[in-house]
């Protein structure tokens, strides 16, 4: 049924599908599509206008037009819809679960270097997905965590041996994963693991700049606040600044 009401309005031509509008709208009525935030559905959007002060082009206002109502049954089942799927051939692993989600974890690798031969992964644990890492994983207690956008290690050739050595790694991506999903993993770790500090790396570019957003709002969430940094990657593997989370 449509009414008049208020109800957020994107401007396309504005947007630069920073994304960082999504984690401000607790109801998932803003997405990233294509590079373009979008509402996802009128009956998502209350109209209150949270998302308005997150997006730095001024793409996003409230207007007053006939709408379908806000439908509070309705933003509960989409954000249920938004849990991770199940992973295919999950009844048929041993103990249940996904084969390319179990735990593992293993004692750091000794530092190598080019002239000795290749350098070895810092990596000591499994699986490093924001989606697929529980958050009562072991690996995660008492943890120096690095929250990286997946594009970080590509660029970065220092990775492993400057930002992972010693850290807990979880990947994702700030313009791919949904923000409400990572936002309430963060806030589950937060309540759960004992995280000691936390590192964020991202890339330069606007789209990456929403996932220190997830962690600070998992803080938040979880009512505690843990020492953090952000670090920023240049397109040419540089690293541009150090800042505080």
């Amino acid at each position: 049924m449509k009414v008049m009401r208020k109800i957020i309005e994107i401007d396309e031509e504005r947007c630069t599908g920073c994304g960082l509008c999504v984690p401000s709208c607790e109801e998932g009525a803003i997405q990233i599509v294509n590079g373009k935030a979008k509402l996802v559905a009128e009956r998502y959007c209350d109209g209150l206008g949270a998302c308005l002060g997150e997006c730095p082009e001024g793409a996003l206002r409230i207007v007053e037009r006939e709408a379908e109502d806000f439908d509070e049954a309705a933003v509960a089942a989409h954000l249920d819809s938004q849990a991770a799927p199940p992973c295919p051939g999950t009844a048929f692993t041993a103990g249940g679960g996904c084969p390319g989600a179990r735990i593992q974890q293993r004692a750091p690798r000794a530092e190598g270097s080019a002239a000795s031969g290749p350098v070895p992964s810092a990596l000591t644990h499994w699986p490093v997905q924001i989606r697929l890492v529980p958050p009562t994983a072991p690996y995660l207690q008492n943890a120096d965590l690095l929250v990286a956008a997946d594009c970080v290690p590509v660029a970065y050739a220092g990775f492993h041996q400057e930002l992972l050595q010693g850290r807990v790694v979880m990947v994702g991506c700030p313009k791919f994963d949904q923000a409400q999903e990572a936002t309430d993993k963060f806030a589950a770790i937060f309540s759960t693991a004992k995280i000691k500090s936390v590192t964020v790396a991202v890339m330069q570019v606007p789209c990456c700049q929403s996932l220190p957003g997830f962690v600070r709002r998992g803080m938040q969430m979880a009512g505690t606040q843990v020492p953090g940094e952000i670090v920023v990657v240049s397109l040419e593997g540089k690293i541009l600044a150090r800042k505080p989370l």
